[in-house]
């Protein structure tokens, strides 16, 4: 037999506890999350399609869900990513150019009496007789006056950015470097008796990249194509254009980006990102390989021609 008033029920009234927040334990709520069922407070609450889901499960949704990634396998980022690595690039080759103008004391003629200049621009004989290697690479970030470096980085703005975000950081950086180095080795072949220098030959590498990513994506790489005759045009007829600097560039690039996109498929990875990825890697170091013996191939040629 009852006896009503007395014992626990009565002295709460006959009412439960009010749920607390889990995030929040000092937060009473009647509020609880739709796809987990536990007890939230609003602050800790997310919209969703059916409900509400609370911010642990948001981000639980989030890590199993496979990232959107670009046709080169880069994160594809929302909104417009600062190309970071374009940007970079630009301002070191205006830095270099500072400097050159500031040993020179002109901005115009900035190869005279300028030892940076001096000592990095790509002259192959320098290279093969006294082994200065650091041509290969800094030449491709010394310009001829400030017209020259205006017309390279504002193409490296224009084409760069867009083959960054496609490409990803490293990819791009590596794109990049590959296509200075595949320049200097075309000269070194072929334009022996030159002094080169000029971010040109990336320029070109870029556009190679641009036509690949076009090519990969099944679209038409004929804009590109068009500017790159163009150019092409513009060095066979303007004297002073290293010729073979851009088109050993272009090859370059245009292969180092081909290894990327379709290293992957021709060696049969699979579906299996990581594999993916490591093996577009692997094509990439190939052709890295190739541009660097095609390097010590012309310094052997250049030093057998000079008797050394």
């Amino acid at each position: 037999m009852t006896n009503p008033g007395w014992g626990p029920a009565a002295e709460d009234g006959g009412r439960q506890p009010q749920p607390r927040c889990v995030r929040h334990p000092d937060r009473p709520t009647l509020l609880t999350c739709t796809r987990c069922g536990r007890p939230y407070c609003p602050e800790c609450l997310r919209p969703a399609a059916v409900g509400q889901h609370c911010v642990d499960c948001v981000a639980e949704a989030a890590r199993s869900t496979p990232q959107t990634r670009t046709v080169a396998g880069a994160p594809a980022r929302s909104g417009r990513a600062t190309p970071i690595v374009t940007y970079t690039l630009i301002a070191l080759n205006v830095l270099v150019f500072l400097f050159t103008a500031a040993q020179s004391s002109s901005v115009m003629n900035n190869e005279r009496s300028s030892p940076l200049f001096l000592d990095w621009a790509l002259w192959p004989p320098a290279i093969a007789v006294n082994g200065e290697y650091i041509r290969i690479l800094g030449s491709g970030f010394l310009h001829f006056g400030v017209i020259h470096l205006a017309v390279n980085m504002f193409a490296l703005w224009i084409i760069g950015r867009d083959t960054e975000l496609v490409l990803g950081r490293a990819r791009y950086l590596s794109v990049y470097l590959i296509s200075i180095l595949g320049g200097s080795a075309a000269v070194m072949l072929l334009q022996t008796g030159a002094v080169t220098a000029g971010a040109s030959g990336a320029v070109f590498g870029l556009l190679g990249a641009q036509a690949v990513i076009l090519m990969r994506l099944r679209r038409s790489p004929a804009p590109v194509l068009a500017v790159v005759a163009l150019n092409v045009f513009i060095s066979i007829t303007i004297p002073g254009i290293s010729l073979w600097g851009h088109l050993g560039g272009l090859v370059a690039g245009a292969a180092a980006t081909a290894a990327l996109l379709y290293g992957p498929q021709s060696f049969r990875a699979g579906t299996d990102r990581k594999r993916v990825v490591r093996t577009g890697w692997f094509a990439l170091a190939a052709v890295a390989v190739v541009v660097l013996v095609t390097v010590v191939f012309a310094v052997l040629r250049l030093r057998a021609q000079l008797g050394l």
